[in-house]
């Protein structure tokens, strides 16, 4: 025969509330609880289901399992109560959530693995560009050079624990079930330490700055992420170490501006050469100039390309492109006899054929308000 929902034993639905769930089981198992119905069978029986059911919905992780696999997430390698879930509950609870830094079960050399770091450095945009090896200084926890990472003193290797015979968990009568909880004599791990190291206490690991060089490949952009396997904290009593992950930040530029693979440039030129034409020499990021030819009658704003000039690109020997943004400069601090040429020059030639932007301007300006007068 089949077994009852849980959420139907208890009178709930499946999206209760655990204050509710709490009180409607309380009200239950007072109404069946043997006491009150001494010499009944049924009564029994369903308080027994009442208890299975909420040790199984109480508990987030079991509940979890629970929604997903039913009855089945706690009935794996013959186990037919909620509290036996050594085997099927923790595969189950494994696959759903990951290992979680080792296995459930415990064992020996199965739990303790170091922890990953993070270390955030920030580069220039020619690093970005060519590439560099930086050396960095990590604060970490390094295996114990007096124990050689066992923990033990004078390098001796831990001994299985006595109280769960290197299982790493052990099994307790609570009532009507059998509970499995972590070995609290040696935290799970199955193994301990006899005469601890007195140098890291008998963790096998002590913290120091480790010195690491790094690689930045040509092309990274700003949040780039850079793994380095096993150089994360080193793991309690010889498990295995950490990783570490390197974020990449890229320093504002004092003369560009990075869009992915293309590199902005805003360059001033000279009104005369904006006007008459010439060549202008711009600096790219290489480091290296290029020379630009700037036609006749170049405005402010006009943007020239130049091809292959810009960023490298990640894992490609393509690069991107150099935009340079040419702005004017209005000529300052003039002589009298500048001013005199000034004035002559805009007194001998059409303004609409010499200034054509100021003077379609102005024209629309006298358009618009026409308009208004009608």
């Amino acid at each position: 025969m089949a077994k009852e929902d849980y959420y139907s034993v208890l009178g709930v639905g499946k999206d209760v509330a655990p204050d509710d769930l709490k009180k409607s089981f309380r009200k239950l198992a007072m109404k069946y609880h043997p006491d009150r119905n001494p010499d009944d069978e049924k009564a029994e029986k369903k308080f027994k289901e009442l208890n299975e059911a909420y040790e199984v919905l109480k508990d987030d992780q079991k509940r979890a399992a629970y929604d997903r696999f039913g009855h089945d997430a706690f009935e794996q390698a013959g186990t037919g109560s909620p509290g036996g879930f050594s085997t099927g509950f923790a595969d189950i609870f494994d696959e759903m959530f990951g290992n979680m830094g080792g296995s459930r079960r415990g064992g020996a050399g199965s739990s303790g693995q170091g922890s990953d770091l993070r270390f955030n450095m920030e580069i220039t945009l020619e690093d970005a560009f060519q590439g560099a090896k930086k050396d960095i200084r990590v604060p970490s926890s390094m295996a114990c050079e007096e124990c050689k990472g066992t923990g033990g003193a004078g390098g001796a290797s831990p001994v299985t624990c006595t109280t769960c015979q290197g299982h790493g968990r052990v099994r307790a009568q609570s009532g009507f079930f059998t509970v499995e909880r972590t070995c609290p004599q040696c935290g799970g791990r199955g193994e301990m330490i006899s005469t601890p190291c007195r140098n890291c206490g008998g963790s096998g690991r002590e913290h120091k700055e480790k010195q690491l060089s790094v690689s930045i490949p040509q092309g990274v952009e700003d949040g780039t992420r850079i793994r380095l396997n096993g150089e994360g904290e080193s793991g309690l009593r010889g498990a295995p170490p950490g990783d570490l992950y390197i974020f990449l930040s890229i320093k504002q530029h004092r003369l560009f501006q990075r869009d992915g693979a293309d590199v902005y440039c805003r360059v001033p030129i000279p009104m005369t050469t904006a006007a008459l034409g010439g060549t202008s020499e711009i600096p790219t990021i290489e480091g290296k100039l290029a020379r630009v030819t700037i036609p006749a009658g170049t405005p402010t704003g006009h943007q020239f390309r130049l091809k292959n000039k810009g960023m490298s690109i990640l894992r490609s020997k393509a690069r991107g492109d150099m935009f340079v943004q040419a702005l004017v400069e209005t000529p300052v601090n003039l002589t009298k006899r500048q001013k005199e040429l000034l004035n002559e020059f805009e007194s001998s030639g059409d303004a609409e054929i010499q200034s054509p932007q100021s003077h379609g301007f102005f024209d629309k300006v006298r358009e618009l308000w026409d308009d208004l007068k009608e």
